[in-house]
């Protein structure tokens, strides 16, 4: 491998991730009085599970969009006024939008921030590729972990019993038995997973949480930093590579709401073979993903890493 080509090919790969799209909204059929709005289709499951579907909830994402990137139209910032509850995730997840929803928390709609509220943890503490600017911000990606997000459900469920004549708490409660058992799944799926191969390289830094939760070691990542947009220098792919090659890293874990064109050329210069794997990390999956539903996209997760590693 030769340094001078990584340097050309990081170069000429920082156009692929260039990316544009429009806000895209999901609407789930109607339940009860509540109308909730969900930043995510992830939180929209989860705020659906917390009310036993006793909630009108609507998305501002639609399955598939990339939360980091997407802007909201006019017409879903005013909606936001009328809700009564708005669950986002916060730690600036939304970050083309969170200016749109602090206004709205100051006109008097209640916004809750879950993430802000479930223990976060800095970038770089479950990896080895620390620096100085990365450990100080912290990670919007709570949901990666179940247990921080069963949590989360017990806090909408009270959000929305303060504010309307239903508890809630049963049906959160309900909901949290079948996260925790979804933990202990996950970490039965993975124990196939030999110590020395629990090294992790993502597309970028989402595997933060599960990686603390379930005993991994985050390596690198592709886009430095949590979100999608920012773009990898040649020092950065050069690093990478070289990580890559001296973990003996197996796999490059993907998002299947972003391209993983990078990362396959990437993949083709390291010194030994090494998989591209897709992973649901910021939105729920369509039909027949098997990650329609939050308890799902967890669990595929964690099948497609053990599947990669275990090998």
């Amino acid at each position: 491998m030769r340094t001078s080509s990584l340097l050309g090919l990081a170069a000429a790969l920082c156009a692929l991730l260039l990316a544009g799209c429009g806000g895209g909204k999901s609407e789930e059929p109607a339940g009860g009085d509540l109308d909730v709005i969900a930043t995510t289709t992830i939180w929209g499951d989860l705020v659906r599970n917390a009310t036993c579907a006793d909630a009108s909830v609507e998305t501002l994402l639609s399955v598939g969009e990339d939360p980091h990137s997407i802007e909201l139209s006019a017409r879903q910032a005013a909606e936001l006024r009328n809700a009564t509850l708005v669950v986002a995730n916060g730690l600036d997840l939304e970050e083309a939008f969170t200016d749109v929803l602090l206004d709205a928390r100051d006109s008097g709609t209640a916004v809750l921030f879950v993430a802000e509220e479930l223990d976060p943890i800095p970038f770089g503490m479950s990896g080895s590729n620390e620096s100085s600017d990365r450990v100080t911000a912290l990670d919007p990606h709570v949901w990666m972990d179940p247990l921080r997000v069963a949590e989360g459900v017990r806090l909408i469920a009270a959000e929305l019993s303060a504010r309307t004549e239903t508890d809630h708490t049963a049906c959160a409660e309900a909901y949290v038995a079948r996260l925790e058992a979804l933990d202990r799944e996950i970490a039965g799926l993975l124990e196939s997973v030999p110590a020395q191969s629990r090294n992790l390289v993502t597309n970028h830094d989402a595997l933060g949480y599960f990686a603390a939760r379930y005993g991994f070691v985050v390596v690198d990542t592709v886009i430095p930093g949590g979100a999608t947009l920012a773009e990898p220098s040649a020092g950065d792919i050069v690093d990478l590579v070289e990580r890559i090659d001296s973990a003996g890293v197996r796999a490059i874990f993907t998002d299947e709401t972003s391209s993983a064109e990078l990362a396959r050329l990437v993949a083709d210069e390291t010194t030994h073979r090494v998989e591209i794997v897709p992973l649901f990390s910021g939105s729920l999956g369509h039909a027949g993903s098997g990650a329609e539903t939050y308890v799902g996209m967890l669990r595929t997760n964690a099948e497609r890493v053990a599947d990669a590693l275990s090998r």
